[in-house]
């Protein structure tokens, strides 16, 4: 059976990305083997994604999840229907506002596998839906005092279980049960 798992790089105060959307101050810090590693266990585990859909819903360059890494399945939440699309080897599969439909098909996917949830708004529908699993948070030494937030907003109250925490060079990695 698949874990759901919202997978994601935050600053310290908890932002995805700038307000903008700009995501450079996750580049150009120092790293160890050891937080590589880190990251690659939590790669080699996915076994599909769930995001949303850009507004023309299309697969463009930065907008691919993990930068095209992944080959595996990924199920993207829009309001109209649309064909899968099939780009250098992953199929993108469109889900029309039913993101209990989009976890129920990214898990079937997967198999034992995780499925990652992208983006704060799907995560934050997830965990009020009681759909994930776990959180498997990268926290990054930055504070950017305002941006796009991972958990602003969610209006629930969750408790959670800690996993596993490490830190190497840079770099926090966070896993946590969410229990029920």
């Amino acid at each position: 059976m698949a874990t759901v798992i919202v997978h994601a790089t935050i600053t310290l105060d908890g932002f995805l990305a700038k307000q903008d959307g700009g995501v450079d101050w996750m580049f150009g810090r120092p790293s160890a083997p050891e937080d590589g590693a880190v990251v690659e266990t939590v790669m080699s585990r996915i076994g599909a994604v769930v995001g949303g859909a850009n507004k023309t819903q299309t697969i463009e360059d930065g907008e691919i999840p993990y930068g095209g890494m992944l080959k595996v399945p990924v199920y993207l939440m829009t309001h109209s229907a649309h064909e899968p699309i099939e780009r250098d080897g992953i199929t993108y599969n469109f889900v029309v506002d039913d993101i209990n439909e989009a976890v129920r098909l990214a898990k079937q996917a997967a198999g034992d596998g995780w499925v990652s949830l992208l983006g704060g708004t799907i995560s934050r529908q997830c965990l009020r839906l009681g759909l994930v699993d776990e959180l498997h948070l990268h926290v990054a030494p930055v504070l950017l005092g305002d941006g796009i937030s991972l958990f602003a907003g969610l209006g629930r109250h969750i408790e959670l279980e800690r996993l596993d925490t490490s830190a190497f060079a840079s770099e926090a990695h966070l896993r946590y049960r969410v229990l029920r």
